[in-house]
C-alpha cells in the first residue's frame, strides 16, 4: 500500500465580497455576481500573502465571484501563474432556493418561524445540508484521484511518506507556510462560505480530521470571512478500488492575517 501527503490550502474559503455581500443579501447559485472593488483587494492581499508558496493544482467553483478571487491569487504568485486552474461546479455555493436575491435577515426569519437555527434551516428550494455534504464527498474523491493520477501515477510517493499511524505533525509558527515544508503537493480551493462551513464540519465531525489544540467546535463552524484561509493536510492510500484518506490534520480555519493590511 503506497501513501501520499496531500496539502490542501483551502483558500480562498470563501471567495472575495461581492456588492450582495457587502448589501447583505444571500446570492446562493442562481445569482452568479462579480467581485466588488473590495473583492479585488482582498483577493490580491490573499495572493501576496501566499505568493511564495507553489501551488501544484488548482480548483474554484464555477461561479464568477470564486474564479475572479483564484486568477487574482494566481497573479500575485511567484510560483503557480502558469498552474492549470479546473472548474468544478461541485464547488459552487449551497443553493438557498427562494431566499436567493433576498436579505439575509429574511433567511434568518424563515429559519425562526420554522423553529430551527439559521445555517440548519433549508427554504423552500435550496439545498439541505445533507446534500450539500453529499457534493463535498463527491469533490474529495475526484480530488483524491487526480492528486494521485497527477502525482504518483509511476508510485513515487511512497517511499519519502509516512506510514498511515506516523503522520509528522507540522510546526505553526502563524505564518503563510505553516503546514507546508515536506508536503510536495498542494491544492489551492476557492469556494464560497456555506459550502465552506458544512465542509469543514464534515471533516472534522464525520471524517475525525485531528483540529489545532484548544480549538473549539463553535470556531469550527464559525462564519469564515470573505478570503479567509483554511487548511489541511490530507494522507492518501492508494488502495485498488479508490484513494481513501487515512489521515487528516487541520492546520488552522479561517485565517484572516491578510487582511489586517490596509485595503
Amino acid at each position: 500500500m503506497s501513501t501520499v501527503l496531500i496539502k490542501l490550502l483551502c483558500a480562498l474559503f470563501p471567495s472575495g465580497e461581492t456588492q450582495y455581500n457587502r448589501d447583505k443579501l444571500l446570492q446562493g447559485q442562481g445569482i452568479d455576481t462579480p467581485l466588488s472593488d473590495t473583492g479585488h483587494l482582498q483577493a490580491a492581499a490573499a495572493g501576496r500573502y501566499l505568493r511564495d508558496l507553489h501551488f501544484t493544482n488548482v480548483f474554484a467553483s464555477n461561479l464568477q465571484r470564486a474564479v475572479q478571487t483564484a486568477e487574482i491569487i494566481l497573479r500575485n504568485n511567484l510560483h503557480s501563474s502558469a498552474t492549470e486552474m479546473v472548474l468544478d461546479p461541485l464547488l459552487r455555493e449551497r443553493g438557498f432556493g427562494v431566499a436567493e436575491g433576498r436579505p439575509k435577515e429574511d433567511l434568518k426569519n424563515m429559519a425562526n418561524a420554522a423553529g430551527q437555527a439559521c445555517r440548519d434551516y433549508t427554504p423552500p428550494g435550496g439545498e439541505t445540508l445533507e446534500q450539500v455534504t453529499t457534493r463535498f464527498k463527491k469533490f474529495l474523491k475526484s480530488l483524491y484521484q487526480r492528486m494521485l493520477d497527477d502525482h504518483c501515477s509511476s508510485d513515487p510517493c511512497s517511499a519519502s511518506s509516512p506510514g498511515p499511524s506516523e503522520p509528522k505533525s507540522p510546526i505553526i509558527a502563524g505564518l503563510a507556510n505553516d503546514g507546508v515544508h515536506g508536503v510536495p503537493v498542494h491544492a489551492l480551493i476557492v469556494s464560497h462560505g456555506a459550502f465552506i462551513r458544512i465542509s469543514v464540519r464534515h471533516l472534522v465531525e464525520d471524517l475525525q480530521c485531528s483540529v489545532p489544540a484548544g480549538l473549539k467546535m463553535s470556531q469550527v463552524i464559525s462564519r469564515c470571512p470573505n478570503t479567509g484561509i483554511c487548511r489541511f493536510i490530507i494522507t492518501l492510500s492508494r488502495e485498488k478500488s479508490s484513494p481513501r484518506a487515512i489521515h487528516i490534520q487541520c492546520i488552522f480555519i479561517n485565517r484572516k492575517d491578510h487582511l489586517n493590511e490596509k485595503l
